[in-house]
Order: structure tokens, then C-alpha cells, then sequence
């Protein structure tokens, strides 16, 4: 069943030098219980879709439904089985975590005392206990995140939007921040996350949606994405540069393709198909050969060559556009 689907969403900014189509028809369908990934650059348009879907934001064409509720006209009740953390830990930074949490229970219109016992539970589950009673403000930025989130999590939502969660974090909390994620996929919940992280939609998504200009140009599983641009590829690097041309050749004899070289590395790489098969077969031809090798490695695609492949350009670009979007 799907929980959030998308047919169509146009939103358009204006302003007196520009017209910016942040949302140029977007479709989307998320499957309850899994992790649909929307990946792209900023400038893309995957907040202004988190705020559509969210109901913060109306679209100017399209339509949209939350576990089968319109977010245009049934807003309200979609607000009772969503939860939001958004690019920026939206807490009271002169509050305690736990004030933080009770204040969000109440604002979610759980009585006193269960927006107190809630607020304990998430305090435990993500790891804040002993920071529980200092105010935000001494709180590092990991910690901070964590508790954005386990603030979307007050209400028990069925379905949980994270705009970028792990942005601006170090790569330690970060990987806490993962692991906090799977935790909430292995206890049922939908998620919805938007990142321009490769490795963050590789390692969490169940399916990905990459959008750049607004649009969605391209969807399925990583290892889908990572097929539509060629699959294994063996690479290795001669030690002695003026055996370039024999190494490349043994390999134009083992791979699928064109065998390529990088002059300046001293690296040829060759699409392959076998696995590790092929490259016992090119460790035996280069040895017969006496071809000394530094380093040989059978690599796959990487989401980078995905976008890259798709986009023209890389992952991660500075643009304007999705601050306003």
C-alpha cells in the first residue's frame, strides 16, 4: 500500500527578476514501511516537495495524498500521522531537552503527564538522558538533531518526513544519526528523506528518487541506478607506465568494452562481467606478461557516476534555488 503519492506537483516562486519552477511535475509513490530516498543537489527542489507533502506548502498544480488523505483539503488530519525534522533542529534553545519534548507533546495535545512520560521515552531511545536537563544551547550539534527528531517523533506518526537530516553533522554523528534511522525502518515507520548525500541515500533507502531542476529523472533501487550505467569495471595500476599499452590490451581481451587508460596515473580500466573471476583471469595474463601491477581492484558504480551520468554534473552543487524552495 502506499502510503504518500504524488501525481504531477508544479510549484513556482516569483519574484521581480525571476521565475523559478522549483517543482516542475513531480510523481512519487512511497510504500508503507520503507525508505523512499529523494536525491539531489541543492537547488532541486526536495524541500519544497517535503513541504507540500507535509502540508506547509500548496502546490500550484498537481495533487498529493498522505495515507489517503488530500494535502490540500484534509490538511488537518494529515497532520495527526506525520512527523517533520527539517534542514535545521527547529527546538527552543533556552529550554532543557526535556522541556523541549513535553512542550511538543503538548503542542501535539497529549495531556501533561503522558507528554511527560513520552518525552522520557524518546530522551532514553535516543540516547539524551544525561543531557536531559541542560538547556539546548550546551547541547553539540549531533545532539541537537537528535532531539529535532525525537521531537517529530512526539505523536507516534505513521509516516515521518527528514529534510536533510545529517547536515552540517561530522561524519561520527552522522553514522549515529544512520543507525537511529534504521532503528525507526525496523520498527515499521514510513520515512521519506531528502539528502544530497550519495552515501546516505545508498545506505538508507529502499528506493531513490533523483530529482534535479524540479524533476524526478530517474528512480529504482541503488543497484538499479548503478546498472543503468554499466555494471563492474575492473581498474588497475601498472607500475612501469611504458607497459600502458600491453595492459591495456590483456584487459581489451578480458572486458566487455573498450579498455581505458589514464596516462598520468598509470591506471587502465575495462567494463567486466565475472566478478572476481575476470580479475584472477587479468592477475594470471599480467603476471604471464610481466607486467608488475600496483594496485588492482573490481570496482561497481557508484550513485557519484549515477548523477553525474544523468546530470551532467556532480552531486553536490551550490545553488540558491532550494533556499527559497
Amino acid at each position: 500500500m502506499d502510503v504518500i503519492t504524488a501525481e504531477g506537483l508544479v510549484k513556482i516562486y516569483k519574484s521581480r527578476k525571476s521565475v523559478v519552477r522549483a517543482l516542475d511535475g513531480v510523481d512519487l509513490a512511497v510504500e508503507e514501511g520503507t525508505v523512499l530516498g529523494l536525491l539531489g543537489p541543492n537547488g532541486a527542489g526536495k524541500t519544497t516537495a517535503v513541504r507540500i507533502l507535509a502540508t506547509l506548502l500548496r502546490p500550484d498544480a498537481g495533487r498529493a495524498t498522505i495515507a489517503g488523505l488530500d494535502v490540500v483539503r484534509q490538511a488537518q488530519e494529515i497532520r495527526s500521522v506525520i512527523g517533520l525534522s527539517g534542514q535545521y533542529a527547529a527546538v527552543d534553545e533556552n529550554l532543557t531537552g526535556r522541556e523541549n519534548l513535553w512542550m511538543f507533546g503538548r503542542l501535539y495535545q497529549l495531556p501533561s503527564s503522558s507528554a511527560r512520560d513520552r518525552a522520557a521515552e524518546l530522551l532514553e531511545q535516543f540516547d539524551l538522558v544525561d543531557a536531559a536537563d541542560r538547556t539546548v544551547k550546551t547541547y553539540s550539534g549531533g545532539m541537537r538533531r537528535r532531539l529535532d527528531l525525537a521531537s517529530a517523533l512526539i505523536g507516534r506518526p505513521r509516516l515521518l518526513f527528514l529534510d536533510e537530516p545529517t547536515t552540517g553533522l561530522d561524519p561520527r554523528s552522522r553514522l549515529g544519526m544512520w543507525e537511529v534511522i534504521r532503528s525507526l525502518v525496523r520498527q515499521g515507520t514510513t520515512l521519506l528523506l531528502t539528502t544530497q548525500y550519495l552515501e546516505e541515500a545508498d545506505e538508507l533507502a529502499d528506493k531513490i528518487a533523483v530529482v534535479d531542476h524540479g524533476r524526478i529523472i530517474a528512480r529504482g533501487t541503488a543497484d538499479e541506478l548503478k546498472t543503468q550505467v554499466g555494471g563492474e569495471r575492473i581498474e588497475v595500476v601498472v607500475h612501469d607506465r611504458t607497459r600502458l599499452p600491453e595492459a591495456r590490451e590483456i584487459l581489451g581481451r578480458i572486458g566487455i568494452g573498450e579498455a581505458m587508460v589514464e596516462d598520468h596515473t598509470r591506471r587502465v580500466t575495462v567494463p567486466a562481467e565475472g566478478g572476481a573471476a575476470r580479475l584472477v583471469n587479468v592477475v594470471r595474463d599480467l603476471d604471464e606478461a610481466g607486467i608488475a601491477i600496483d594496485d588492482i581492484a573490481l570496482r561497481r558504480p557508484t550513485l557519484d557516476d549515477v548523477f553525474l551520468s544523468l546530470t551532467g554534473h556532480a552531486s553536490v552543487v551550490a545553488d540558491d534555488a532550494e533556499t527559497a524552495a
